[in-house]
C-alpha cells in the first residue's frame, strides 16, 4: 500500500481507508483539525463532534457554513468524524501491536483526498446522472 507520506522510523505506525462513501472536502476538513495533535486527545475531540458539542472550524470550504456558538465558522460533519474515529482506532490498534506508547502517540500526517467517481442514475427514471464521489483516508502517528 503506497503511502502519500514516506516516513522510515521505527515509532511510527500507519492506517488507511480506500473508496469509503464520504464527502472528501468534510473529510480535509477534519483532517485539518486534527493534524499535530495528540492522538488520545484527537479522538476525545472526534467524540465531542459526533455529540455535536464542539464544532470543526472550516477554514476552506466554507462558503454559506454559519457560525457555531464560540465565534467559531463551522459544522459537525458526524459521519466524517466518526469514519475519521475508526481510522485513529484502527492506527491506535496497529501503534500497540508494535509496542508503543499510545500516550505519547502524536499525529504527524493526516489526509484526505478524492477517489474513484461513480456514475449512478438519477432517481425516477431521469435521463441524467448523479456521481458519487469516493474518498480515500490516511493517518500516521509518531511516538514522542
Amino acid at each position: 500500500m503506497a503511502y502519500s507520506m514516506q516516513v522510515n522510523d521505527e515509532k511510527i505506525a500507519k492506517a488507511c481507508m480506500k473508496d469509503i462513501d464520504l464527502s472528501y472536502k468534510k473529510a480535509a476538513v477534519v483532517m485539518d483539525a486534527i493534524r499535530g495533535m495528540p492522538l488520545l486527545k484527537a479522538e476525545e475531540y472526534l467524540e465531542e463532534v459526533i455529540e455535536k458539542k464542539r464544532p470543526i472550524p472550516f477554514k476552506k470550504y466554507n462558503t454559506g457554513v454559519g457560525h457555531k456558538p464560540g465565534g467559531v465558522i463551522g459544522k459537525y460533519p458526524v459521519k466524517a468524524a466518526q469514519m475519521i474515529l475508526k481510522l485513529l482506532r484502527n492506527v491506535e490498534n496497529n501503534a500497540e501491536n508494535k509496542g508503543l506508547d499510545k500516550e505519547k502517540l502524536v499525529i504527524i500526517h493526516a489526509k484526505a483526498d478524492k477517489g474513484a467517481v461513480l456514475k449512478r442514475r438519477a432517481p425516477r427514471g431521469r435521463w441524467r446522472y448523479n456521481n458519487l464521489v469516493l474518498a480515500h483516508i490516511e493517518v500516521i502517528v509518531r511516538e514522542v
